[in-house]
């Protein structure tokens, strides 16, 4: 028999084995799920501890770029010109580190399986799981263009969720961050044709020399906020709406199997918890109560409040507790399993967020020296050069002849080019190292999208007063 995985076939195999032997069905599933909890501990503690050798190799490895930048323009001081290893270094070797230890981290970071939605209706394939929008309108979608009335419905509520969404579009990117990208890449490109038509954004590489501060504003840092800071506030506002949802899902889950104990229905209990209980996931509770007194089945408000905000642990346990319920309506033990299983991920999550947070450190020291080194090559180094080449060529007939051996230690670095090049090392390391720390922290690079605006905005901040 094929399964998914080798874990649920070495399960079904030892169930069979239990059947077969008239063994004890109840302390076998205890067994198992003790066992599932300490390999959950022991698999995320051997990807911690991957992910900190990751962190020191990853140290090491974005200095290399730097070293080579180094020892390219002191090779270019000495009359070797390394033009175009220089360019292959910021434009290529950079991006290639950064790209190669994203996908080095992505082989140990694993993805919370699922993605958090359940179907209302598992017996139907066609029924979505989904929750109801402008692009799904939910239950009606299953009695379209069954009737007149059910079209007319179809047809009205089209237009109830059209109305919604141009009134409410704050609370429409707030549930889909990624349409942001929908309306900023466009505005983006739009004002990148306006600079270059009217002759802000450089167009020569030349010009681009001349000025590469406010050249690589408009080709880059411009399009990054206009599409990164709307993308990430939107997401932020997200997933902390989300969060507050599983802030307190743990003691919710004890609370309803106490209650379900004294002999309440899950619906009762559902009741007595949102009554006695504040947050987030206490309002949730009242809605779904309201729904059932409504005449909506339990099972499928809990299902409606999942997909709300469809987070794959939440859609675990509202999957287990739904299926219990249309079996009894005491279901203490099965509240009390998923109260600790939702312990065991809080105290998962504590940990992997306590370890991980030293690795972005680590990212971020590196890429704050990366940009110190930079800097002070630029100022001490550049601009002094640029000085004496300036009284070099204002000097006169006996003072060049006498200084000509010592002045030609230099002469051929290109001051500017090595401003620019400097400049777009920084800021390609910042933007990789933003989203590099993001993908570390939560397995998504999304989640780099802040530090992906942070990193560069220091970067240009530094090179603009220096």
């Amino acid at each position: 028999m094929e399964t998914p995985s080798d874990e649920l076939g070495q399960f079904l195999t030892d169930m069979l084995s239990i059947v077969n032997s008239g063994g004890d069905m109840t302390d076998f599933l205890s067994d198992k799920k003790d066992k599932h909890m300490r390999t959950a501990k022991q698999e995320q503690e051997l990807t911690l501890d991957t992910l900190e050798l990751f962190g020191e190799m990853y140290m090491t490895l974005s200095l290399f770029p730097l070293l080579l930048i180094i020892i390219l323009v002191i090779m270019s001081m000495m009359g070797n010109s390394k033009t175009t290893l220089l360019y292959g270094t910021v434009y290529a070797l950079i991006p290639l580190v950064g790209v190669g230890f994203l996908v080095l981290v992505s082989t140990v970071k694993e993805d919370e399986p699922g993605d958090g939605y359940l179907r209302l209706d598992e017996g139907n394939t066609s029924s979505t799981s989904r929750e109801p929008g402008l692009f799904n309108l939910g239950l009606i979608e299953r009695f379209r263009g069954e009737g007149a009335l059910f079209d007319r419905i179809y047809s009205r509520e089209g237009t109830h969720e059209a109305l919604w969404l141009f009134t409410h579009p704050h609370l429409f990117f707030k549930r889909h961050p990624l349409y942001t990208l929908g309306i900023t890449i466009p505005v983006s490109l739009v004002i990148l044709a306006v600079a270059v038509t009217q002759g802000t954004a450089p167009t020569s590489l030349s010009a681009m020399q001349a000025n590469p501060i406010a050249g690589t504003f408009v080709w880059v840092y411009l399009p990054l906020y206009i599409i990164f800071v709307p993308l990430a506030a939107f997401r932020v506002w997200n997933l902390r709406s989300r969060r507050r949802i599983v802030n307190n899902l743990s003691d919710d889950l004890r609370k309803l199997s106490s209650a379900n104990d004294t002999g309440l229905t899950l619906l009762e209990s559902i009741k007595t918890v949102s009554d006695t209980s504040s947050g987030k996931l206490a309002e949730e509770f009242r809605v779904i109560h309201a729904k059932v007194n409504y005449g909506t089945s339990l099972r499928d408000a809990l299902v409606e409040f999942n997909n709300k905000y469809h987070i794959p642990r939440l859609a675990r346990t509202i999957k287990l507790v739904s299926k219990a319920q249309e079996a009894s309506s005491q279901i203490s033990a099965v509240l009390t399993t998923a109260a600790q299983s939702s312990e065991t991920q809080d105290d998962l999550e504590r940990e992997r967020k306590s370890r991980t947070r030293m690795q972005i450190v680590i990212i971020m020291m590196t890429y704050f020296t990366l940009l110190a080194v930079m800097a002070i090559l630029k100022l001490k180094f550049l601009d002094v050069m640029a000085g004496l080449a300036t009284q070099a060529s204002s000097g006169g007939g006996a003072a060049s002849s006498a200084g000509g051996g010592q002045m030609s230690f230099g002469a051929n670095i290109d001051i500017q080019l090595m401003n620019m090049l400097f400049f777009h090392a920084v800021t390609i390391q910042g933007v990789l190292s933003g989203f590099i720390a993001g993908y570390i922290r939560d397995a998504d690079l999304l989640s780099g999208v802040k530090f992906a605006i942070i990193l560069p905005t220091v970067a240009l901040l530094v090179f603009a007063f220096i």
